[in-house]
């Protein structure tokens, strides 16, 4: 159901832990088409593949009177949930947009960071073996906390639980005390036909400035396709958790492993422990909690391994190897080592799926070893950071002589006469 392999083992280690984006080559043709084909006839080809493929047969966007009606029968339960992490999201999100200030590196130089909005980005939410709404909060309400003027979802199936999301998400306000200028707008189109809409737009869908969101191995490909022409947050590949441990507990250990696994059969379920006791009791676990249905048992036995370590420092080196995902592990000391991780969960009750849902971070995060240059998605995402100079005349003729220098010693006397024209006070 689980291997167990010993650290010393190269090569299994090496397969299960360094792993590339796979790039089905079939896949990536019929994508190329798909989105060739939508960039070209927009509209009329963007309905075609959504009847094709999403059971289109109404219109595109969900009008909000159709969202209300539907959330209006949800259980009580789950919109007090869906407000709860809604709320969670934002007060993150918050924290995570970046500030102007003003610099005067020397007199008369004077150098202002300037944080604009992104215009318009989409999201995308699956909609394949069950509804996330969790998506939907976690792409839009940082969007919306950042300021930008409109944000668009796509989902091919989006249930009452995406719809509700929506309208929860529509009602965050932004860092900058603003609502988005029109809220969210949910459309009924999924796949990489919806990809291309948003990144060059259609008579329906508007061309927007990022994408961001998980999908599946269609959508990857699209958004790694159209990379070229309209900002991504990452190349999304299967979820993955790296749990580091020599003393967890092996029930919520094996829970973990499992509740990472029924995402779909590629996803990445990894202990990595010095504990030969613990390793054997997280397989009697597995055993014990794996449920009858559903992709957890393959997940676990193509891509899950339990891997024993001589040393914690081997099982920590192992994990900074991989750069997963997320990672779970045992203390605050071990937490403070693991800095190529997605997300990092400290202690027995940091349980990993309450972080999918309320804790309020960002669960769109890299994957595939991603997690070695950038963490999850955030407010800052949906900014631009640029800069403003000034200089006066003091200022330049304070910097001038080393401004000439660098640019001759490069061979670029243009440069260098831009600023030595002004030295000699010519217009």
């Amino acid at each position: 159901m689980v291997r167990v392999i010993e650290a010393a083992n190269a090569g299994g280690v090496r397969a299960l832990l360094d792993r590339a984006p796979s790039r089905d080559a079939a896949i990536v043709r019929r994508v190329a088409r798909i989105v060739a084909d939508v960039r070209e006839h927009g509209e009329r080809a963007l309905i075609a593949y959504a009847r094709r493929f999403d059971g289109l047969s109404g219109p595109l966007e969900i009008p909000p009177e159709e969202m209300n009606r539907a959330t209006r029968e949800l259980p009580a339960d789950v919109r007090r949930a869906i407000r709860a992490a809604a709320r969670n999201i934002a007060h993150v999100a918050e924290r995570q947009v970046p500030r102007e200030w003003k610099a005067v590196p020397v007199p008369g130089v004077t150098i202002v960071q300037r944080v604009t909005p992104l215009d318009r980005v989409g999201c995308y939410v699956p909609g394949g073996r069950y509804p996330l709404p969790s998506s939907l909060l976690m792409t839009a309400i940082p969007a919306i906390v950042a300021d930008v003027g409109e944000v668009i979802v796509v989902c091919p199936k989006p249930d009452a639980t995406v719809m509700a999301a929506a309208l929860e998400a529509g009602r965050a306000t932004s860092g900058r005390g603003t609502r988005a200028a029109r809220g969210v707008r949910l459309f009924r189109v999924g796949g990489a036909h919806a990809i291309a809409a948003l990144a060059y737009g259609t008579a329906t869908i508007p061309r927007v400035d990022k994408i961001v969101g998980p999908g599946n191995a269609y959508v990857a490909a699209a958004k790694a396709l159209i990379s070229v022409d309209c900002a991504i947050d990452f190349y999304a590949g299967p979820s993955e958790i790296l749990i580091v441990s020599s003393a967890g507990r092996p029930a919520w250990i094996a829970a973990d492993l499992i509740a990472q696994a029924e995402h779909d059969e590629q996803a990445r379920a990894i202990l990595v422990t010095p504990n030969r006791r613990l390793a054997a009791a997280v397989v009697r676990e597995i055993g014990r909690q794996m449920p009858a249905t559903g992709p957890a048992r393959t997940a676990l036995a193509r891509n899950g391994a339990i891997v024993v370590t001589r040393t914690l420092d081997e099982a920590i080196a192992l994990s900074e190897r991989m750069a997963p995902e997320h990672v779970v592990c045992d203390t605050a000391a071990v937490a403070a080592r693991l800095r190529r991780a997605g997300t990092v969960f400290v202690g027995d009750w940091s349980a990993q799926a309450s972080g999918d849902y309320v804790t309020g971070s960002n669960h769109v995060l890299p994957t595939s070893g991603a997690a070695a240059a950038r963490g999850g998605l955030s407010a800052s995402d949906f900014v631009r950071v640029s800069t403003v100079q000034r200089l006066t005349r003091a200022g330049l003729h304070g910097i001038a002589r080393d401004g000439i220098a660098l640019a001759e010693a490069e061979g670029l006397s243009g440069h260098a006469a831009s600023i030595r024209i002004r030295l000699q006070g010519k217009r």
